[in-house]
């Protein structure tokens, strides 16, 4: 008897909209919460790695954009049914948490916290003085520097509240629109080439071959997707999280697939398939700011340069904002530092939780490079997601009667195919890239074994208090 009234407890307190933080995160900001962390400066260069891995095939590299935007849209839909169902902030760490116990939910913190969240800020505080460095060169260290910077910034903002960090977010998720909006609309019309759409390479590769080439390729442009999780993390501070939560997801992964399938097209319009073979060959991939300077001449340069900027400025800050939520979930359940759990007294965020993520990405940015970065975050990603995705059908069995505002379309054969996509996906980055792999498969392993002794460690620190 007692036990059930515990679970019942237990349950009401999982979808309960009661909160201690402010709700002040409209639809729009959270649709640019997410666009903003997606558009980043990769838009202007990824496209190149797509187009490499797909065999320079221009069709070929627009279907992978296609198929990447898909994967990722099936995946959201996974994430709004548990976000409506459990809107609590923390996201995957509590559905986790629920659907596998603390362990698992552990590891995936633990390697959030180490890896993917840090290094997904990590990298866009490397990428952002790159950016600026054709205009201002800067040695090794001033880059680092001027990142470094930008996180202890942006950590401060964000700590004020998250209404001020969401009016930042709005503000550049729409700045950085009008560069790329503007490469679309006269690379489109003014544009002098015509874009040979063949799907199949040149190099004419078998099924196989060809089945290996579009995965290594999508694994290129879903980094390029990455962020659309982020919304969950902020659940307790969504206006109405059980009708916007899906929508946001759904607004922004459509809207921004729609955009890097027109934006990669008015390349091909407008940059020569030899020009881009040249660049590559040299190692120069911003076929985006070669487009501008076709365009524009130097000021095209110029405006790049500037929406690579904003773009950065504004995905860094969205993950600056959401990503210390999952510590504070954590720290809930005694598996972080107890400081974590609290709130500012007069702002309600997490102000521990956000000064630790700062201290982690600063020393990723002083110890990494931009590559060993990004490859580390997309691994990790497809193992957690992946556990996420299955979470969808163990907590529809683990907790039947629960009111679930949103579902995901055609379950249970939904989440099965992008669970499969999700484990290819994770083969091939292994053969493609094994040592990579090896380093995001052992820090979660680490945080199995470390499990129980945080926990008890800070179980000890909270009876202290």
């Amino acid at each position: 008897m007692a036990e059930n009234q515990n679970i019942n407890q237990k349950l009401e307190q999982l979808t309960s909209e009661n909160t201690e933080f402010k709700r002040e995160v409209s639809l729009f900001s959270g649709v640019n919460v997410l666009a903003g962390i997606m558009v980043g400066s990769g838009i202007f260069y990824l496209g190149s790695y797509v187009l490499i891995r797909s065999g320079m095939s221009m069709g070929l590299a627009l279907i992978v954009w296609v198929i990447a935007g898909l994967i990722s849209l099936l995946s959201g839909l996974c994430y709004a049914e548990l976000g409506t169902m459990m809107p609590k902030s923390g996201g995957t760490y509590i559905y986790l948490r629920e659907a596998y116990g603390e362990r698992v939910a552990f590891m995936n913190g633990f390697a959030g916290f180490f890896i993917s969240s840090s290094g997904s800020i990590a990298g866009l505080a490397v990428a952002f003085p790159n950016a600026l460095n054709a205009f201002f060169p800067m040695t090794e260290w001033q880059q680092k520097a001027l990142g470094v910077s930008l996180i202890v910034l942006l950590t401060l903002f964000n700590i004020r509240g998250v209404k001020l960090g969401a009016i930042i977010q709005d503000i550049f998720t729409v700045a950085k629109i009008v560069p790329i909006a503007v490469i679309i609309v006269f690379g489109l019309f003014m544009g002098q080439q015509t874009p040979d759409l063949s799907v199949i390479p040149a190099s004419n590769p078998s099924i196989p071959s060809l089945i290996g080439m579009v995965a290594f390729a999508v694994v290129s442009s879903l980094w390029a997707y990455t962020g659309w999780t982020n919304i969950n993390v902020i659940s307790e501070e969504i206006k109405n999280p059980k009708k916007n939560i899906p929508l946001a997801i759904i607004i922004s992964i459509v809207a921004v697939m729609s955009l890097y399938v027109v934006f990669n097209f008015a390349i091909f319009r407008t940059v020569p398939v030899d020009v881009m073979q040249s660049m590559f060959a040299e190692g120069d991939y911003f076929v985006g700011t070669k487009a501008a300077t076709i365009l524009f001449g130097n000021f095209g340069k110029t405006l790049v340069g500037v929406g690579m900027a904003v773009s950065i400025f504004g995905a860094l800050n969205g993950c600056v904002m959401v990503f210390p939520r999952s510590y504070y979930a954590m720290a809930k359940d005694g598996l972080f530092l107890p400081s974590f759990r609290k709130l500012h007294p007069t702002y309600k965020t997490p102000v521990s939780a956000l000064i630790a993520s700062m201290i982690v990405s600063s020393a990723l940015v002083c110890t990494r490079n931009l590559n060993q970065i990004t490859s580390l975050v997309v691994f990790s990603g497809f193992i957690f997601n992946s556990l996420t995705f299955y979470a969808v059908v163990v907590l529809r069995k683990k907790y039947p009667d629960l009111n679930r505002p949103y579902k995901v379309w055609a379950y249970p054969f939904t989440v099965i195919l992008i669970i499969l996509v999700n484990i290819g996906l994770m083969a091939n980055t292994f053969i493609e890239d094994p040592v990579t792999s090896i380093i995001g498969l052992v820090v979660p392993a680490a945080a199995f074994v470390l499990y129980p002794v945080v926990k008890k460690a800070n179980q000890k620190m909270m009876k202290a208090e």
